[in-house]
């Protein structure tokens, strides 16, 4: 298999992965942030439970394909040694506060920039450049130095991966433990999301999260086989929606002097099946800011976001879904400093103040 050959295939991929993806988010309105939204202001779970099914099974599939050596899982970034719990908390806070401020994380932002959004536009624009000015920029000076030298090294565990530690403080083989460990935690979030009758009844949200779960192994699937050709090796990796934001406006404007990526496809394909469906739905329609201050605000978040989700190594599906499912320690804690921020950014917007919102937020964990 040549260069080409190879390249070609993967962004064929790509671009085939990122239009069900955008699809399904534009069809049943699955949105992570909204997820977070719908929970926070008022308790419902729907939309929650589909993220966590989609969480499952891209869990179990690529634990499958792990276990069954069709992909390269163990060489994904996620489970290197370098645990960087200060980047996936600090950052994931603060792609957290970045969505409440926007309305939605990176991969909402394009799904509404297909449907005609200008706000999502904006967003699009100013989270790929805070994304590659955090990445490869500026801005990327303080990262370096600060949160990414607090990195801890597991070198001793041979990775990062949950069984890794299991692994090495039991004294058991490695190989013994990923399966297993997959099947378990995603079967209990399964079953922890179909218990619920009413989540039980929404066919489409659940629908949406096995989708997403298998667009999300796919990605490990494309990356991990094709990208294998000794002459043109690709890292393994799958669907994230932060720096990819920043290459695809790379790619754009230096079109004939650039290669489209796996990555960038994803992206692209993303924008193409949330646009065909806001087509079909006839749901084409510009909206814009209601104010300066909305813009700004707006503006303020997607710069948030692209900063916080280099600084945690992905957003709620590159560390959320994808990485996750690879069973990795550090995706853990930005998913749940993502929750917080968002959390706390809302309760800021509702009250407007900080001091109040943590105290919102603290109210509600005493009560539970």
């Amino acid at each position: 298999m040549n260069v080409f050959e190879t390249s070609t295939l993967l962004v064929l991929c790509g671009l085939g992965l990122g239009f069900i993806m955008g699809a399904t988010a534009r069809t049943a309105r699955f949105c992570t942030f909204g997820a977070i939204e719908d929970y926070v202001l008022s308790g419902r779970t729907i939309r929650l439970k589909a993220w966590a099914l989609a969480i499952a099974v891209a869990m179990i599939c690529v634990q499958v394909m792990h276990a069954t050596d069709i992909a390269r899982i163990e060489q994904a970034f996620y489970l290197g040694p370098s645990l960087g719990l200060a980047g996936a908390i600090l950052g994931g806070l603060l792609f957290g506060l970045g969505m409440a401020m926007v309305g939605t994380c990176g991969y909402g932002v394009i799904v509404r920039m297909a449907g005609g959004d200008l706000r999502a536009l904006v967003g699009f624009l100013v989270l790929g450049f805070s994304a590659y000015m955090a990445a490869r920029g500026l801005t990327s000076l303080a990262r370096t130095n600060t949160v990414d030298k607090l990195a801890i090294d597991l070198s001793a565990f041979g990775g990062q991966g949950l069984p890794h530690l299991v692994s090495g403080l039991a004294g058991f083989p490695l190989k013994h433990f990923w399966l297993p460990t997959g099947l378990v935690i995603g079967g209990v979030i399964i079953t922890c999301c179909l218990v619920d009758r009413d989540f039980r009844k929404s066919r489409t949200d659940i629908i949406a999260g096995v989708t997403i779960g298998v667009a999300v192994a796919g990605g490990f699937l494309a990356t991990g086989m094709l990208g294998a050709d000794p002459f043109h090796e690709v890292r393994v990796q799958s669907l994230t929606y932060v720096l990819p934001v920043g290459e695809t406006l790379i790619w754009l404007m230096t079109f004939s002097g650039s290669t489209m990526t796996f990555p960038i496809a994803v992206v692209v394909g993303t924008f193409c099946g949330a646009g065909s469906v806001a087509i079909w739905r006839k749901e084409l329609r510009l909206e814009s800011f209601d104010d300066p201050r909305d813009m700004g605000r707006s503006i303020l978040g997607a710069a948030a976001m692209g900063t916080g989700g280099i600084t945690a190594l992905g957003c709620t599906v590159g560390q959320g879904i994808s990485g996750v499912s690879t069973l990795a320690i550090s995706p853990i804690f930005t998913l749940m400093s993502i929750f917080v921020g968002a959390a706390f950014g809302l309760n800021w917007l509702l009250t407007g103040s900080a001091i109040e919102a943590c105290q919102v937020l603290l109210a509600k964990r005493t009560d539970r």
